[in-house]
């Protein structure tokens, strides 16, 4: 009789990140490929931001000694401008949102704060203070200062920053090679006919999907058949990936032997059985080969319980492989919207949804494993550890946001 060796739930994902290495293979790519992909260098400021005192808005830009007086416009300047100081006695600058600033003014006022403005002067009024409105040299970022940190994912503002930078190149950590399995007799792929006994693969393509939302390109190998011996010569065969991630195949079933078949291979476990619900049948571990090794993500079959579990467990473990500084998912903390009784000799996941700081619960917690439509309802999960059979409404509790 087959036997789950049960660790706790935080245990199982600290276990498997201190057990998995970050990838040491990297790459240079250009500047429109590295959304998504992770630093493998820390990235120096090249250009002082902004490279120029400018003005943050439109309005006049004068000595801040002429406060509260009425000064003549000496000159216009327009963003592009390249202006050299020129200002007289009690004279000002009308000048444009990130035009340059002359050295000799060192406040803006804008127009709609002007007292009075005609064509050749403004009044300046007395309430303004020294600096206003004016961005200086460096003042976000100076020459030298690290903008970017090797390990960070690179997301739309880090593609900006670098833009800015004028850096067209970047190095970044080479992707993992992500083999994804269904396994089961009765699966049938979408554009196959499948009777009432059989079933979608709705896993394999909803793996892929949540693994490619996350920045990861798995390959979808196909399923494994229930055999024994061809599921040990196909393993065999995707050691060249990084990663292998299957579902379903790995519970107490008498065709439950996925286990074994891995075990043939050389799997190294670190833990098969997690203290969670749902996801009490997840297993991770190593093959080490010749090459290096290639990390092994068995996960329970039911597509809820397979998309929670590689969302929780799986992601961080993969970020961390991919090079991320960061890899465990941000918590956030939430009002519950309802009471919860829960078993509190595990730890649970609870679907909900989060709006305006409330996680509504879906369902009532009422949801089977093997549904797809709370997934859809839920943007965020909550997890409850060990040891908390009751929750109160209104309480606090902590989530993880999905999108």
């Amino acid at each position: 009789m087959k036997k789950l060796d049960i660790f706790g739930f935080d245990e199982a994902l600290d276990m498997a990140l201190s057990r998995t290495m970050s990838t040491l293979s990297t790459e240079v790519v250009m500047l429109d490929q590295v959304l998504g992909r992770v630093l493998a260098v820390d990235i120096e400021c090249q250009k002082n931001l902004p490279s120029f005192d400018n003005s943050a808005m439109d309005g006049f830009a004068f000595k801040y000694s002429d406060v509260g007086t009425k000064l003549s416009i000496a000159n216009t300047i327009f963003a592009g401008d390249s202006p050299e100081p020129m200002l007289g006695d009690k004279e000002c600058y009308k000048i444009m949102t990130g035009a340059k600033v002359p050295s000799d003014a060192d406040t803006i006022i804008p127009i709609e704060d002007c007292v009075e403005v005609s064509a050749d002067f403004v009044t300046i009024a007395k309430d303004i203070k020294k600096g206003n409105a004016l961005r200086v040299m460096g003042e976000e970022q100076r020459r030298g200062s690290v903008l970017i940190k090797s390990g960070e994912h690179l997301k739309f503002p880090h593609i900006a920053m670098l833009s800015a930078q004028g850096i067209v190149t970047v190095k970044v950590f080479r992707e993992l090679s992500i083999a994804v399995l269904s396994t089961g007799d009765e699966i049938r792929e979408p554009w196959q006919n499948a009777s009432e006994d059989e079933i979608y693969n709705a896993n394999a393509f909803g793996v892929t999907a949540l693994l490619g939302q996350h920045g990861f390109s798995p390959n979808y190998i196909g399923s494994m058949a229930d055999d024994l011996e061809k599921c040990k010569e196909q393993i065999s065969r995707l050691k060249t990936y990084d990663v292998i991630i299957t579902t379903g195949g790995i519970s107490m079933g008498e065709a439950d032997f996925l286990e074994e078949a891995f075990m043939a291979n050389g799997l190294e476990k670190f833990f098969h059985g997690v203290n969670v619900k749902p996801g009490r049948p997840t297993m991770m571990g190593k093959i080490k080969h010749g090459s290096g090794s290639t990390t092994v993500m068995a996960m329970p079959g039911n597509p809820m319980t397979a998309l929670l579990s590689i969302f929780l467990l799986s992601i961080p473990v993969l970020r961390k492989m991919q090079g991320e500084g960061n890899p465990k998912h941000t918590i956030s903390k939430a009002t519950i919207s309802q009471s919860l009784r829960l078993k509190a000799t595990r730890s649970n996941l609870v679907l909900g949804r989060l709006e305006q700081g409330v996680f509504h619960v879906i369902g009532d917690n009422k949801i089977g494993s093997g549904m797809l439509t709370p997934l859809m309802e839920a943007n965020a999960v909550a997890i409850f550890v060990e040891g908390i059979a009751e929750v109160s409404e209104g309480s606090i509790v902590k989530v993880v946001i999905f999108f």
